[in-house]
């Protein structure tokens, strides 16, 4: 990572020559995604649907994330309130960029456009177009169904697909062995081509964005892994080192789920049905990283267009960048629902193709704190929710 940060910076746009390197790791990553996110749903409810605690599991993800998000834009609200990234900002160099070409894509769907979208009505295209979220929703479906029927009928076909998960962990293994080559690859093209003259005029906004991911990641994460759980907080910032690098260079939740799923069940001993459940649908709806940005780029482009944010216009934020994660891809590209943000706000959005252009700079950084919460989701809940006969039993398997 390091060395392909100093390739990218000497050579500038150059770079690129290095993007195939990472062009092949990302397509092995991905390769394995779908048919993992299905298979581990659907043995993680499965698994976790004749437990006393399986409701009580779900209702604690879905808590966790929502909270740790609001509390995410929270924080960015406050800081971008206490250092002023905005103010003072001269962009009249920059006012070529500036464009209403986004203002019709900042419309956050309603409660039922919401369900209705997560529900397929073709599973089999839900999986070619690799609709997560559709997935995911029929997965658990299935996965609570088996745990249902008699478990003489389904026990052959739950040893099978458990054999898949373990054989989809040994393909993870074979193709972590490349990393190196695909973190190198990948950070050469993006640290050549996202643009150092643009990011210099908006260096305070990432400075402090960069100071909140890491207060989060590294003081609020371990803070609550240390109160809820078993788990070390030192040991769970080792143990992310390897998901982070990958979630960095790849800017894609998606794609580093494999990685995380392996790191959180061997290295952390998480049981298998609890980071199957979680990991996955935390790569779907959490975002606190994201929730980060979303606050404090509303607070920027406030300061910069001299708007004073009324408490109104506080909730509106915090209300709109938690629900609108809900129906966000784990996968990079300019993240649309920053115009929702601005606009529930009343803030203008013409300004934002000045930060559209250093996204991905942006993302990959998001990326590894969302991983990083998911991750101290599924410690949580398995500390929480897993009785300890079961602990003690996954132990002595591992």
């Amino acid at each position: 990572m390091v060395i392909g940060t100093v390739v990218g910076a000497y050579m500038g746009p150059s770079a690129e020559m290095f993007a195939p390197l990472g062009a092949v790791f990302i397509h092995l990553i991905k390769m394995l995604v779908i048919p993992l996110v299905a298979v581990a749903i659907i043995t993680g409810a499965a698994n976790l649907g004749d437990s006393p605690a399986a409701g009580k599991i779900g209702l604690t993800t879905f808590i966790f994330f929502m909270l740790t998000s609001a509390a995410a834009v929270a924080l960015a609200l406050g800081l971008g309130e206490l250092f002023k990234p905005g103010v003072g900002i001269d962009l009249t160099s920059m006012h070529s960029m500036f464009s209403n070409e986004y203002a019709d894509k900042g419309e956050v769907p309603g409660f039922f456009a919401t369900v209705l979208g997560m529900i397929p009505t073709n599973v089999f295209q839900s999986l070619n177009n690799a609709n997560i979220l559709q997935i995911l929703v029929f997965c658990l479906f299935l996965g609570i169904a088996l745990s249902k029927v008699d478990t003489a009928k389904t026990a052959p076909l739950l040893m099978a697909l458990n054999g898949l998960v373990d054989a989809f962990v040994w393909m993870i293994n074979v193709v972590m062995r490349i990393a190196p080559i695909g973190v190198f690859g990948l950070m050469a093209e993006a640290v050549g081509t996202f643009g150092f003259d643009v990011l210099s005029v908006v260096m305070k906004l990432f400075v402090v964005y960069v100071i909140a991911i890491l207060i989060f990641g590294f003081g609020f994460y371990p803070l609550l892994i240390k109160l809820f759980s078993n788990v070390s907080a030192r040991r769970f910032l080792s143990v992310m080192k390897r998901p982070q690098a990958v979630a960095l260079s790849t800017a894609s939740s998606m794609a580093t789920l494999p990685v995380t799923m392996d790191a959180v069940q061997k290295d952390l001993n998480i049981n298998n049905s609890t980071a199957s459940f979680v990991l996955p649908l935390g790569a779907t709806i959490n975002m606190s990283g994201n929730a980060i940005y979303y606050g404090l780029v509303a607070v920027f482009f406030a300061q910069v267009f001299s708007i004073d944010l009324s408490f109104g216009a506080y909730i509106a934020i915090i209300l709109t960048a938690t629900i609108g994660a809900i129906g966000q891809a784990g996968v990079p590209g300019p993240s649309f629902l920053v115009v929702a943000v601005l606009l529930a706000a009343g803030i203008p959005i013409e300004g934002l193709p000045l930060l559209f252009a250093l996204d991905r700079i942006f993302d990959m950084i998001r990326t590894a704190l969302n991983i990083t919460g998911d991750a101290a989701c599924a410690v949580i809940v398995d500390g929480l929710h897993l009785p300890a006969e079961e602990q003690a039993e996954e132990a002595v398997v591992k």
